[in-house]
């Protein structure tokens, strides 16, 4: 499947949810007179309604067409959409319905006397409610629409979150293989007991690391690893008094991976020594 620009579907749903709420209130706040007028006035928003159903249509098939039918969850979000199809496609129906109740002022059928003014204000009375109601249903389905699109935009936005954080997961998880050195470190703070010191030598500050199995840490190892994310300290306690040292879930994750094997270091490249010029004169 094609890849898809996910944050910028983001923004064309949000942009189509802001066009359903505008033409909602264009519908809601609609002022006609019936007849001519009315279909002057109910005819754009007929129009504009099937436009932003098509569009919503379009957005569906990109989804649906592409690489994020493979995110959980995504099948909630197309269902969304395409009630939105059936909101907009029902708005467009309510306001076509509103035109049909429209009554219209063209002249009978030869042989039928023309409209008095009493019989169009009374077609007028039988008219307006019918098409008010369905004009009330209409901005219904719209703001339904708006609704829809908000959903899956945040939907989708989630998605994407819940993807950055796995893989920054994964990333963290994989990260810079450990050294020997660092892994014997973090299996003797995984049992417990160990500290983080600041002892005066000589006027100097000397920050060194206890462990409660003996091992022998450096505090280079240790800035190693707590920098790495793998092992916390309590700062809350005095380094003087000492600083209990923890290990973190990622440092857990590390220590269920196997110990890292000794590289060994090959042994130096053999030289030998050039005569020197002395030599050279006795020959």
């Amino acid at each position: 499947m094609p890849p898809l620009n996910l944050p910028e579907q983001v923004d064309q749903l949000r942009t189509l949810a802001h066009d359903f709420e505008a033409l909602h209130a264009r519908v809601r706040d609609v002022s006609y007179t019936p007849g001519t007028d009315a279909l002057r006035q109910i005819r754009p928003l007929l129009l504009k309604t099937q436009d932003l159903t098509a569009t919503t249509l379009a957005r569906l098939g990109a989804l649906d067409s592409s690489a994020y039918t493979g995110i959980a969850g995504s099948r909630a979000s197309l269902e969304c959409l395409a009630s939105v199809v059936v909101a907009s496609s029902l708005a467009g129906t309510d306001l076509a319905s509103a035109l049909y109740a429209n009554p219209y002022e063209g002249a009978p059928f030869p042989g039928y006397p023309a409209d008095g003014a009493s019989v169009r204000t009374a077609r007028h009375a039988e008219a307006i409610p019918k098409m008010t109601g369905h004009l009330a249903d209409a901005a219904h389905q719209l703001d339904l629409s708006a609704t829809g699109c908000h959903y899956v935009a945040t939907g989708i936005r989630s998605d994407l979150a819940a993807i950055r954080e796995a893989a920054a997961t994964t990333q963290r998880a994989a990260g810079p293989s450990l050294t020997g050195t660092q892994y014997d470190a973090l299996k003797s703070f995984s049992l417990g007991g160990c500290r983080l010191y600041e002892s005066s030598q000589r006027g100097l500050g000397v920050t060194r690391v206890a462990t409660g199995n003996g091992t022998r840490v450096s505090i280079a190892t240790f800035r190693a690893l707590a920098k790495r994310g793998l092992v916390n300290r309590d700062t809350s306690t005095s380094l003087f008094r000492g600083q209990k040292i923890t290990v973190t879930e990622d440092g857990q994750h590390a220590l269920a991976r196997p110990r890292p094997a000794v590289t060994a270091t090959p042994p130096a490249a053999k030289t030998t020594p050039k005569p020197s010029a002395v030599q050279g004169a006795h020959r």
